[in-house]
């Protein structure tokens, strides 16, 4: 299997470089998985497609201020910083540029509110920093860093909430769930209101989601681990939807590897924490979710993968070349699917 198999066309004028003026009235195209045909919509009417005692289950994390840009003590070369995976005791995982300048023991200064200390040199601009400083670390972030808009970004987003999902709740990705991005409050209470469960995952984004393929066999390609969490009280109300024959629709890529993950390590859902680095392509044997909600994806990105892996490589790629066709947009800010 290529990675050039995953490759398809895309005009850059597609490439969403802005938030819609309202959450849900995105554009949805809905692909049948079985049959391969498509039907177009606006997102708020995803609540047509979902039935009464489906659940719907949502990624609460919150996207950090991760990326920071600092000076090297001595040189005073400036280094930018992205903050990828809590490790705890004051350790980050990053990822800095340009990455040949921080060796281990090189300290990067912010604005004398924040030191890093280099403790660890990995592959890819890959690097562990012990952090220094006075004060609460979420507050010190929020003082120096910017949201890490993905690079193919190129405006200023004038509202940061609107890279957060409205549900946003524990703080630790270095990227949004951009599924959920469509969905406001409103929307959430009426799908309560037809009779669907919502339940919340957390998977803290990181490299794992957004690290482009590079090599030419997609078997070879390694993961990174990304944090995630599951409740009690989610677990027991996923097992009994699935026992008692009910859908579970993801919302998102990264709900998807959160409950594959906990699915294929306890054979059920199950209150549980940990790292994961799923990798699901073509072959995959999907367990846990019946449908998905979820964006147009990078070509050649693992996310294309996941999802040519859930809806087959043929029905995806005809699917993104009808909403190239028909001028979707693409990418973070821009439009969903909904693979059922």
């Amino acid at each position: 299997m290529k990675t050039d198999d995953f490759d398809y066309y895309l005009p850059e004028e597609l490439i969403a470089q802005t938030p819609l003026k309202d959450r849900d009235h995105s554009r949805l195209l809905v692909l049948d998985k079985t049959t391969g045909e498509i039907k177009h919509e606006r997102f708020d009417n995803i609540i047509n497609y979902l039935n009464k005692d489906d659940v719907l289950v949502i990624n609460n994390t919150k996207v950090i201020p991760a990326r920071l840009i600092g000076t090297k003590e001595e040189t005073n070369a400036v280094i930018e910083v992205l903050l990828l995976k809590d490790l705890g005791e004051d350790k980050w995982q990053c990822i800095c540029k340009p990455a040949k300048r921080v060796k281990i023991g090189t300290i990067i200064n912010f604005n004398d509110l924040l030191k890093l200390e280099c403790t660890y040199v990995g592959e890819d601009g890959i690097r562990h920093f012990k952090f220094i400083y006075n004060g609460i670390l979420m507050e010190i972030l929020d003082k120096l860093g910017e949201m890490p808009l993905p690079p193919y970004i190129h405006k200023k987003l004038e509202d940061k909430n609107r890279y957060q999902t409205v549900y946003a709740k524990y703080e630790g990705s270095a990227a949004a769930p951009t599924a959920g991005l469509h969905f406001t409050n409103e929307l959430l209470e009426k799908i309560k209101e037809k009779g669907v469960l919502i339940e919340e995952v957390t998977l803290h984004v990181g490299l794992g989601t957004f690290r482009p393929v590079q090599v030419d066999d997609v078997t070879k390609h390694k993961m990174h681990s990304e944090f995630y969490m599951m409740s009690k009280e989610t677990a027991d109300n996923l097992n009994k939807a699935k026992k008692e024959g009910k859908r579970i629709i993801a919302v998102g890529t990264t709900t998807t590897r959160t409950l594959e993950t906990i699915m294929s390590l306890y054979n059920e859902f199950k209150e549980c924490s940990g790292n994961t680095d799923i990798f699901i392509y073509p072959g995959f044997k999907f367990r846990a979710i019946d449908a998905l909600i979820t964006n147009f994806h990078l070509p050649k990105s693992t996310l294309v993968m996941l999802v040519s892996a859930f809806a087959s490589k043929e029905n995806i790629m005809n699917a993104y070349n009808e909403a190239v066709k028909e001028k979707y947009r693409f990418f973070s800010f821009g439009d969903a699917m909904f693979i059922k």
